[in-house]
């Protein structure tokens, strides 16, 4: 229960704050402090000269040390933090950084704002700064819909994850997961690079955003002004995204908005043929992107006063 109050702790300063630039200007971010480690073992441990076996057992045996590392770490600070409300706000504190509330938020809404006043230019460059696709070839729906996509997907992987391990566990447990998440962006993608060395990262990724993802989905559904059509988006569409996880918070937002989501799309690499969530509703225009936002708010809430509750339980 103390680990509830102290994620609430964090969700609230981060709502309020985020992660001030001159705060980053001077020490950085806690991510990228992980993610300098996790560089270090793929130069030095990822060889292309190896066999596929040998990399895989290297990707293992980095992913387990910089999680064990991470967790390991935050345990011996929360131990010596001790019990009481003072250790709850602290611990509070230091999870601050590993909740992405505020930072979410103002991405999608700098791709929301020159969408609603047609400049597309504009739109595209922020929308760039969250996703993958080649924006040159997105058009209005498109901007949106890359958008929408992924304030669900990242608000599972950004906020309700981390949220759910910390409470579960305390610092150890958003800390470690934050290693996880951050294994997989960096090294646990199917490139020729990455292929075996980031096999584990992916895999432990997946678990860890397993009840996670589903989690946020339930979220997003019960906050929703469909929330029938939300629920049943979710259930009939999920398994059809290719992502085992991100398709249950995207097809519950695209039952939500009553629009419809993934679908073809292309990459500086090449295009994709994905299948639709919400197949037959309507293409997302620039309204529903500030119509995500508000159920993302209130998905929020909803998760910061179930936090609360457990709390004061």
């Amino acid at each position: 229960m103390d680990f509830a109050g102290a994620i609430a702790v964090a969700m609230t300063v981060d709502a309020v704050l985020g992660w001030p630039g001159a705060l980053f200007a001077r020490i950085g971010h806690p991510v990228t402090w992980i993610g300098k480690l996790i560089s270090l073992l793929d130069r030095s441990w990822n060889r292309s000269v190896d066999a596929p076996s040998i990399r895989r057992i290297a990707g293992v045996t980095a992913a387990l040390l910089v999680i064990g590392l991470c967790a390991g770490g935050a345990w011996i600070v929360q131990v010596m933090l001790g019990p009481g409300w003072s250790g709850v706000v602290l611990i509070g504190i230091l999870s601050w950084p590993m909740v992405a509330l505020r930072s979410l938020y103002d991405h999608v809404t700098a791709v929301a704002r020159p969408l609603q006043s047609g400049d597309i230019d504009a739109a595209r460059l922020a929308v760039a700064q969250i996703v993958g696709r080649d924006p040159a070839t997105l058009d209005d729906a498109g901007i949106a819909r890359a958008a929408i996509e992924s304030l669900a997907e990242n608000t599972s992987d950004g906020i309700v994850a981390p949220v759910f391990w910390g409470a579960l566990f305390g610092l150890p447990g958003i800390v470690g997961y934050k290693a996880v998440n951050t294994l997989d962006s960096m090294i646990g993608h199917r490139s020729e690079r990455h292929l075996y060395f980031g096999w584990a990262a992916a895999r432990i990724d997946d678990i860890a955003n397993f009840i996670p993802a589903r989690l946020t989905g339930f979220l997003f559904a019960l906050v929703s002004l469909r929330v029938t059509d939300a629920l049943s988006c979710m259930v009939r569409d999920a398994n059809r995204h290719r992502s085992v996880n991100a398709g249950w918070p995207e097809a519950a937002m695209a039952g939500a908005l009553g629009v419809r989501l993934s679908g073809p799309r292309s990459y500086h690499g090449g295009a994709t043929n994905e299948p639709w969530l919400n197949d037959g509703a309507r293409d997302p225009l620039a309204a529903d992107v500030r119509q995500g936002l508000m159920l993302y708010i209130r998905a929020m809430l909803l998760l910061g006063g179930l936090l609360v509750a457990l709390a004061l339980a």
